[in-house]
């Protein structure tokens, strides 16, 4: 997933193209590459300071060995949270419905991630096919809009959640996501895309963030706060559980600002540079400092896949005394295999 910053040029022989990476301030068509020639990527040359950025530190580096630790542990805590659901909680709970919806979404996520970490620390070269990249691309849309809308009818809702969270990302799995860079010598997966796609683009990521994520944004918002407004006022006639009020606030208040925090700076940035004017310098000399801010956001947004286990825990009694079950058993385990093994001695 990456910000679509489109910097058009016009070559006098080729056809407009532009980057997504803001850096890179002007993208040619190799003229060396035959038009006529089928090949499954289009091949074009970039400026240096595109060449600078692609081959830098912060996307080969600081990028993929940020998105390996949120793998390494999210993994295994939602597939122990899965379990969990599945095996020890009653899933016809509507809160368990959607917290295994969200187990599923953090875990498609996750399946992903090894592919653009692959793409990172290989210099930004895909090397898993033009079908692969498109279908990466897509997962990465489809959980951040799996992971923000809140079902009422557990079943209903979630089910529409995917099939919008689906068909909003349908663009992308039919649109050309790889291009190969002759000067690098490598093929970018969704980090170029063509000039003569951009009206489009534009209308299409506006119209996702906005169906997809601001009306949700408003919606949850709206909803959290009379929730924790009417928990944290005492209403006559009804019993004081102080310690379950509490509880139910701060679980709230969490799940509010997770949302907020991991979602919200992501998607605000990218339909800010959809709705701003492409044209003048000050694009490009503010060009570098956005796509920064833009990729700690991303970051930031994958932080999700490791705080939803947070929600599960907090939320749920039986979720925690599992997990404590769990400990013991382990705990116990390895005690026995321990006392095995001096016994043997």
């Amino acid at each position: 997933m990456s910000l679509l910053g489109n910097l058009p040029v016009q070559d006098n022989n080729s056809q407009p193209y532009s980057t997504n990476y803001l850096s890179c301030i002007c993208l040619l068509l190799n003229p060396d590459a035959n038009p006529l020639q089928s090949s499954n990527h289009s091949r074009y040359k970039i400026s240096e300071e595109a060449q600078l950025f692609l081959t830098g530190p912060v996307s080969t580096i600081l990028i993929p060995t940020f998105y390996t630790l949120v793998c390494l542990i999210s993994v295994p805590i939602n597939i122990c949270a899965g379990l969990v659901f599945i095996r020890k909680i009653k899933i016809k709970k509507p809160a368990v419905i959607y917290m295994l919806n969200l187990v599923c979404a953090d875990l498609l996520f996750a399946m992903v991630l090894p592919f653009k970490i692959s793409y990172h620390f290989n210099g930004n070269n895909w090397i898993f096919g033009p079908a692969m990249c498109r279908v990466v691309t897509a997962a990465f849309y489809w959980n951040m809009y799996c992971s923000v809308l809140s079902p009422t009818k557990a079943i209903i809702a979630c089910v529409a959640m995917w099939i919008f969270s689906f068909a909003g990302s349908m663009h992308l799995l039919f649109t050309e996501q790889t291009f190969h860079l002759t000067q690098l010598g490598i093929t970018t997966c969704h980090d170029i895309q063509s000039s003569k796609l951009f009206l489009c683009y534009k209308m299409y990521f506006v119209t996702l963030c906005c169906l997809l994520f601001f009306l949700p944004l408003i919606i949850t918002m709206v909803s959290y706060t009379r929730v924790i407004m009417t928990l944290s006022k005492d209403q006559p006639g009804v019993p004081d559980h102080s310690l379950k009020k509490r509880r139910a606030v701060f679980l709230s208040g969490t799940v509010l600002v997770m949302f907020v925090l991991c979602f919200t700076p992501t998607n605000l940035v990218l339909i800010m540079h959809q709705l701003k004017d492409t044209e003048g310098a000050q694009i490009e000399d503010n060009a570098d400092i956005l796509y920064i801010v833009y990729l700690i956001f991303l970051c930031l947004g994958s932080l999700n896949c490791l705080l939803d286990p947070l929600v599960y825990y907090f939320g749920s009694s039986q979720f925690q005394k599992d997990i404590v079950l769990c400990r013991k058993l382990c705990t116990i385990d390895a005690m026995k295999d321990f006392c095995f093994a001096m016994h043997s001695l």
